[in-house]
């Protein structure tokens, strides 16, 4: 788009600048009494060199397409750099995913031993009681 709005600014300059007219109004009087008007317009297309201007419309165009050029390479890298990202994103995820699954599965082992434990001593306690009672 950039480059579509370069051009025609560009164009439209040296179309400008190529031309240049002059227009003279001259009134003679005949000898029988009447006026004659003569209007000369004189156009002046010599004073820019068209070698010049066709220079500098490919100057322009070369610097257009390099600069297009120039942010098609930085969308690319960018687009690269942020498909890396994500992969890199998604590693550190799967790998948190994976020490937290551990990490349960290591609480749910110790609840399960405490709970364990703690069963143990409360049929012990019931054991010493019964036994208590039968005294």
């Amino acid at each position: 788009m950039k480059k579509h709005i370069l051009a025609a600014f560009a164009v439209s300059a040296v179309i400008v600048s190529c031309t240049k007219s002059t227009s003279k109004t001259e009134k003679i009087e005949n000898p029988d009494g009447s006026v004659t008007t003569t209007t000369t317009t004189e156009s002046q297309t010599g004073l820019v060199d068209t070698a010049k201007i066709e220079k500098a419309k490919s100057d322009v165009k070369n610097t257009l397409d390099n600069t297009g050029e120039k942010i098609d390479q930085t969308a690319q890298k960018t687009k690269e750099n942020l498909n890396e990202a994500g992969k890199d994103i998604k590693a550190e995820a799967n790998k948190i995913g994976k020490d937290i699954k551990s990490g349960a599965q290591e609480v749910g082992k110790d609840v399960k031993n405490t709970a364990a434990t703690g069963a143990q001593k409360v049929e012990d306690a019931a054991k010493k009681l019964k036994e208590d009672l039968k005294r």
